[in-house]
């Protein structure tokens, strides 16, 4: 028998075993309507091995998916870089966001979930940042001068800043600081200043932000504990 005869007879007899001939009274065994019901069944098939984001339906799977991106992730990711990934709304993404990181911060781990230069980022907890610095203070690395330390501040607080103005402040040429910020990609060009000769003016970046652990500008600490910090981050 072929295969359509032995799928005719299943549906045969499952018809029968409900209620005779009367619950089979539906003319959809034969021919093309059966191989279209074939293809449909196929295609459902098929479907379950499309679209994988379309398993994450819970709560708890997209918690658990968004703190994997993030783990992953060489930046802060915002809610609409997470949204456009799970291809869901951005509201419902940033909800969910604030739900992890209280869930994440209640843990007592030594990490916690920040919100960071405009995006989420995983970072040890400020109450160990003395062990943390000890730490990096022992491996080796390429910090900032104390003149690029400097020039990094004026700029931090006085932005958008010429070098002519960072000369004034603090009284010695910075040519070099500055190659070395923008080689760290810690400060930006912000434009020309509406001024004689039209100077060049900059600015921190994203980058800055970062390194520093701050949300935006406003959480800028004072001049003493910045570079007391910018000492053992950068």
């Amino acid at each position: 028998m072929s295969t359509q005869g032995k799928q005719k007879s299943r549906i045969v007899e499952s018809a029968e075993q409900l209620g005779g001939e009367e619950a089979f009274d539906l003319e959809v065994v034969e021919g093309e309507e059966l191989d279209a019901e074939l293809a449909v069944d196929t295609d459902a098939e098929g479907d379950e091995g499309g679209d994988p984001f379309q398993l994450v339906q819970s709560e708890s799977e997209r918690s658990a998916v968004i703190e994997a991106l993030i783990y992953v992730s060489d930046e802060p990711l915002s809610a609409k870089s997470i949204a456009d990934v799970l291809k869901e709304d951005p509201a419902t993404i940033e909800a969910a966001l604030v739900s992890l990181a209280h869930e994440f911060n209640g843990r007592g781990s030594g990490l916690h979930l920040r919100e960071v230069a405009g995006g989420w980022q995983f970072a040890t907890r400020p109450e160990y940042h003395e062990q943390v610095r000890a730490f990096l203070k022992s491996r080796p690395s390429a910090k900032l001068s104390l003149a690029s330390l400097e020039t990094l501040a004026v700029i931090a607080y006085k932005q958008p800043i010429t070098v002519p103005e960072i000369l004034d402040i603090r009284g010695v040429q910075s040519p070099s600081s500055i190659k070395t910020l923008l080689d760290k990609k810690l400060i930006v060009a912000k434009g020309r200043k509406e001024a004689a000769g039209r100077p060049m003016m900059y600015g921190t970046s994203k980058e800055f932000l970062i390194q520093f652990g701050l949300k935006d500008l406003s959480e800028l600490p004072s001049i003493e504990d910045f570079q007391d910090l910018a000492g053992g981050i950068v």
